[in-house]
């Protein structure tokens, strides 16, 4: 297939808010696709392209001098091709390997082709086709189960692949892709409620949580063999020896977990969140000085015990199971339909230093990669996982550092055109270190630069605490944060687990 037929149907799905719309345009093109096109067109539609990232920035990208073609010839396989050659450039000469075949691909694609391409390679496509709309265009072009494309994908860890199956395989086939220890899975998310009364109100009887001010992690054993992912599903394994420890300790043979880590201090208060991520980065410190952070693993689900999958189970049972092969290491919580109760367990995980609790169905199932309404976080103050759009230079005592931050809510319906919608900006609540790290990092991910602002990616996640929401004809949400204030950069969360606009602008009727 022709790239073109791509940067059409994008523009098509980025021209309409209409997700229906956006479903029929997509599942157009998929049905047209030969099965080896298939992955490669699912990658460029989510501007997240098989090989991951080339190490391509704007930089490179915009000083690319290439004559465009004419008209459209270049395949999707072709431009596959190139990508490959481009994530593979290493070593001496690989800047001129790169840049030749950037001239190459440019001088091939027509002006709209390379447009397109650029965005995809930069990560930066806003055409609304959010993994949701290209699962439903999946469905609707095999003319499959919708819960059966989602549940596969959600599973395998793969979009492109999952498509690939259900339009060139058997009903049968794709059915029965289910959980693999070793193989990580998307995990279940929590939407948000103002307070514990509302939230046990909303679900019923439930399992009432700590929610502690870790990271989430997620640990697949299969005899000796512990495998440790994080919520983006990066394998950290190494890196966290005396979780592996835990694990191995429980009386099981294969299992899959669910829970947080996170470090104590002297008193078993939990430390600030930034001691936890220090032990995430690229690489271990074996040394074991005063500095060095050991992290403890608490469990709140289990998915899998000893070739007996849990997903379908009620959180019931799972909890059960939990109790059996993990009592010592799992999340404080009780089952409760009494709000009176939920706020006493909430005053005692404010009291120990935790966020709040987590509010969860007790006969909920568990959904991989779905934010539902049967888990439902709870936090005293109003904070939200929002994405950075961009960065303005400071001023001042600020000057020469990147400090005001456009801040995006992601679009979950498609209602507001896809992508991310920006709410608002803040500069308050930046310490001179996170000013320090965001101005380099932000230059480094720079997808383009206007006078006094640097454009991002949508992928930094950060977490903001505000005071409310309120009306505005500023930004295309029709809302502006009140008192916004930066509390962490989480690097521990993909840029699509951000709260929504749908969710802020449901405080307007608060």
């Amino acid at each position: 297939m022709l790239l073109t037929a791509v940067v059409e149907t994008a523009e098509a799905v980025g021209a309409t808010r209409s997700r229906l719309a956006k479903i029929d345009a997509l599942a157009a093109l998929l049905r047209q696709l030969e099965p080896e096109e298939i992955p490669i067109a699912v990658g460029f539609l989510t501007a997240s392209p098989r090989q991951g990232r080339i190490g391509v920035g704007w930089r490179s990208l915009s000083s690319v001098d290439a004559d465009h073609a004419a008209e459209p010839t270049l395949t999707i396989e072709e431009v596959d091709e190139a990508l490959d050659t481009l994530a593979e450039a290493s070593g001496a000469g690989s800047v001129a390997v790169r840049g030749g075949a950037l001239r190459d691909l440019a001088s091939r694609a027509t002006p709209a082709e390379w447009e397109f391409l650029t965005r995809v390679i930069l990560g930066e496509l806003r055409t609304g086709a959010l993994e949701g709309v290209l699962l439903d265009a999946i469905a609707r072009a095999s003319d499959r189960d919708a819960a059966v494309v989602r549940r596969a994908a959600m599973l395998s860890g793969d979009l492109g692949q999952t498509a690939r199956l259900a339009l060139t395989g058997r009903a049968d086939e794709l059915a029965a892709i289910g959980l693999e220890v070793g193989r990580a899975v998307l995990p279940m998310l929590a939407s948000t409620a103002s307070t514990v009364t509302e939230a046990v109100g909303s679900v019923g009887e439930a399992s009432v949580e700590y929610k502690l001010d870790g990271a989430r992690i997620q640990v697949h054993r299969y005899g000796d063999d512990v495998r440790i992912f994080t919520r983006n599903l990066a394998d950290i394994t190494d890196r966290l020896p005396e979780v592996v420890e835990v694990v191995r300790g429980m009386p099981v043979h294969a299992v899959i977990l669910d829970g947080e880590t996170l470090a104590l201090d002297e008193n078993d208060a939990p430390r600030p969140f930034q001691d936890t991520m220090s032990r995430f980065g690229a690489g271990l410190q074996r040394a074991q000085g005063p500095d060095f952070t050991v992290l403890h693993p608490w469990f709140f689900d289990v998915l899998h015990v000893d070739g007996r999958d849990l997903l379908d189970e009620p959180l019931r049972v799972r909890r059960e199971e939990l109790g059996r092969i993990a009592p010592d290491h799992r999340i404080p919580g009780e089952v409760t339909g009494d709000p009176a109760v939920a706020e006493r367990l909430t005053a005692e995980a404010l009291d120990a230093g935790h966020e709040g609790v987590v509010v969860k169905a007790i006969e909920s199932t568990y959904a991989a990669g779905r934010r539902g309404s049967s888990w439902i976080k709870v936090k005293p103050v109003h904070t939200f996982d929002l994405v950075v759009l961009a960065a303005e230079w400071g001023y001042g005592r600020r000057t020469g550092w990147l400090s005001n931050l456009h801040l995006g809510a992601l679009d979950a319906t498609g209602e507001f055109g896809g992508g991310f919608v920006m709410v608002g900006k803040t500069f308050k609540g930046l310490t001179d270190a996170l000013l320090a790290w965001q101005t380099d990092r932000f230059q480094e991910l720079a997808v383009r630069e206007t006078p006094g602002t640097v454009w991002l990616p949508p992928e930094i996640v950060v977490e903001i605490a505000i005071d409310g929401v309120q009306r505005s004809p500023r930004y295309p949400g029709g809302l502006a944060l009140r008192f916004a204030r930066v509390k962490r950069y989480r690097d521990d969360k993909r840029p699509e687990e951000a709260d929504t606009i749908q969710t802020l602008r449901r405080m307007l009727r608060g």
